[in-house]
């Protein structure tokens, strides 16, 4: 008798799974390994500026891992899932003497300081923890056939990534090279409607859940209507997004206070961006955003403040000579401008007036230069008034070169200086300028070895003693699978 319960148990048991399994029409499995050397020279601009008696952090040399593992199930009716499981860690962290010198995007592209403790031996304790990077169900045919619903974490980039392209307000701290994260996504809501060649995107995200009875979170809704035409390689888009943000770096858990019966940082975003091949192998592109809302900068601030702040993208890029010479040279140019306050220190001033015209990052993931557009956002300077992420203009030229078929030279000149001055800082606005060098070889079509070189040349806006060349050499192999 038991072993007839056995037998029916196990029928039963086969029957199900052979049936799941007919539901499920591919499983796929990716990942990637990547490993990485870096070496890195007076970030914080000032050489010889010793931190402790034991240690200076004039040059920082350490190793970093990434290892990853996507499964993508294609299912019956349209219905399929992702899941991406995520590893980053430092080679022997627990012997790591860190500089003390890292800081975190906090609301409004302000700076919150984050100090790992340059003389500490504790090992971290996420150094092995394996983050849930991507998890989504995706519905196709959601209810109506031109509709696609995405519910779960997952990517969202929308244009070339100048409003909406990463997560990166919440820091790693898993790794030091915080802007390597392979982890960038949004827990979010996403539906996209495709009436070729017209898509339309509505997104909710959830981008901090603090204190669950307090009224301290941040959310973020948009829309996003893109066009591609069928002449000239033309694109163009518009949005509209609105963050809240009602957490202005209290403790988690604490509400701001209420100005006027304005509870949080209501930053709206309106732009623009297309592109175009007006002529065969130049291309043009532009986008235009302005925000605009109510803007608290500290708890119980005195008076209301309006927000009115812009920010500009416009490039040329030229492909002419790339069938012409056996290197494939390409070039390119880029201007983008952040506004930004005269007074930085008016983002945490319970006392400020006036409109705030400082540029709030939003979600940026397009960055450009290796050392730069990273300054005071994850790593303080010693002047840690000028953030690379409001304030700035910045010129780029970019050109590449392939020598062979498997080796690409990419190399880009960047000039940065301010759009306004800022108050009790030198006058000066020139930033600095500088110089990067990237070189990717493609062993095989599954490994590839990479080589980045960076030098930040600072300019006259920073203060003397604070002013030397920063430096940053990256080594990089990665599997991909």
């Amino acid at each position: 008798m038991r072993l007839l319960k056995i037998l029916a148990v196990l029928t039963i048991a086969l029957a199900l799974s052979v049936g799941a399994y007919a539901e499920t029409q591919s499983v796929k499995v990716s990942g990637a390994i990547t490993e990485r050397a870096f070496a890195r020279c007076n970030y914080d601009l000032k050489n010889h500026e010793a931190r402790t008696a034991q240690t200076s952090n004039d040059w920082a040399t350490f190793l970093q891992s990434t290892a990853e593992v996507q499964v993508d199930a294609d299912l019956t009716d349209n219905v399929g899932g992702v899941i991406r499981l995520v590893n980053q860690r430092v080679w022997g962290d627990n012997v790591y003497l860190d500089d003390g010198q890292m800081c975190q995007i906090g609301p409004e592209g302000t700076l919150m300081s984050r100090t790992v403790g340059y003389t500490t031996t504790d090992t971290n304790a996420d150094s092995f923890a394996v983050d849930v990077a991507l998890a989504y169900i995706e519905l196709k045919q959601f209810l109506y056939s031109p509709l696609t619903l995405r519910i779960g974490r997952q990517d969202l980039w929308f244009g070339k990534g100048f409003i909406i392209g990463a997560n990166l307000t919440q820091f790693r701290n898993d790794i030091y090279a915080a802007e390597y994260t392979a982890i960038r996504s949004f827990d979010a809501i996403r539906a996209t409607l495709d009436y070729d060649p017209l898509t339309i995107d509505a997104v909710y995200a959830k981008i901090t859940e603090n204190g669950m009875r307090k009224d301290d979170d941040v959310n973020l809704w948009g829309v996003n209507a893109g066009y591609v035409f069928d002449k000239y390689n033309a694109d163009a888009e518009g949005y509209f997004w609105w963050k809240q943000d009602r957490n202005t770096g209290s403790p988690a858990g604490t509400s701001i206070g209420s100005v006027n019966g304005i509870t949080s940082n209501n930053i709206y975003v309106l732009g623009t961006r297309g592109s175009i091949d007006p002529i065969e192998n130049w291309t043009v592109s532009a986008e235009g955003a302005y925000q605009f809302g109510q803007f608290l900068g500290a708890d119980y601030q005195n008076t209301t403040r309006q927000r009115s702040a812009w920010a500009v993208d416009a490039s040329l890029e030229c492909r002419y000579w790339k069938d012409k010479y056996a290197w494939k040279p390409v070039v390119a140019i880029e201007y983008i401008l952040y506004s930004g306050e005269t007074d930085a220190s008016d983002d945490n001033n319970a006392f400020a007036s006036g409109t705030y015209t400082g540029w709030d990052v939003m979600y940026r993931g397009k960055f450009d230069t290796a050392i730069r557009e990273w300054q005071n956002v994850f790593y303080r300077t010693l002047q840690a008034s000028s953030p690379a992420c409001t304030n700035q203009q910045q010129l780029l030229l970019k050109g590449s070169i392939e020598p062979t078929d498997s080796l690409t030279i990419n190399a880009t000149y960047g000039h940065f200086w301010l759009c306004e001055r800022y108050a009790g800082v030198t006058p000066n606005k020139n930033i600095g300028d500088e110089l990067d060098f990237n070189l990717t070889w493609d062993y095989t079509e599954d490994v590839s070895f990479g080589l980045l070189a960076g030098w930040f040349f600072p300019g006259n806006h920073w203060a003397n003693g604070n002013s030397d060349v920063a430096a940053d050499v990256v080594g990089t192999v990665k599997l991909s699978f």
